[in-house]
């Protein structure tokens, strides 16, 4: 028997992503954003309101980047969801994280996490079902211990996913099948 139940954010999993970019002063901005997908294989888009600190970075950079946010760094990824930026300029510095500067793009790429992409601002989209940020992404790196016969290992990124429905943070791994293989068992 199933149940109805009160209307939330019920995709699950939610990917937590950590949005990046320079404040004004050229301190490091980061924000947690658990609504954001690619929509195409190289363009991002984060559902993101312009009352955020780093949509208005975005937009005067025309950069960001996106990382995967790992197990090892829960409690990090959950404070840039938590502290705001606009109330706590030194929030990254708070964090005990480190970041360089792109080579692409005018924003940072926090070095613990191991896979960031590096984006372009492409357009922000202000409709009553838009998605906010959309961008080009015009580099990915990934930290080599996450690396194996040249591919990403994703059980060895540990990502953590969002849950919507509990709050909690859950990581992702395991692998359960073989996509556009498995499938191929049920075709007649």
């Amino acid at each position: 028997m199933r149940k109805s139940i009160k209307t939330t954010e019920a995709i699950f999993p939610m990917p937590v992503l950590m949005v990046s970019t320079y404040n004004n002063d050229g301190s490091i901005d980061v924000m947690n954003a658990a609504w954001g997908t690619m929509v195409e294989r190289d363009i991002v888009a984060l559902n993101l309101t312009e009352t955020h600190q780093t949509v208005a970075n975005i937009k005067k950079r025309k950069g960001f980047t996106v990382a995967v946010a790992d197990a090892k760094h829960v409690t990090e990824a959950d404070y840039f969801g938590v502290v705001s930026g606009k109330n706590t300029p030194d929030k990254f510095a708070n964090s005990g994280l480190k970041a360089e500067k792109s080579q692409l793009v005018d924003a940072p790429v926090i070095t613990d996490f191991p896979v960031v992409l590096e984006c372009e601002f492409i357009e922000y989209q202000d409709s009553e079902y838009g998605l906010g940020v959309i961008g080009k992404v015009v580099n990915v790196t990934v930290d080599e211990s996450v690396m194996k016969d040249g591919k990403v290992d994703v059980d060895a990124v540990n990502a953590i996913a969002f849950d919507p429905y509990t709050h909690g943070y859950y990581k992702v791994s395991g692998r359960v099948g073989e996509a556009f293989s498995d499938g191929l068992k049920l075709k007649k």
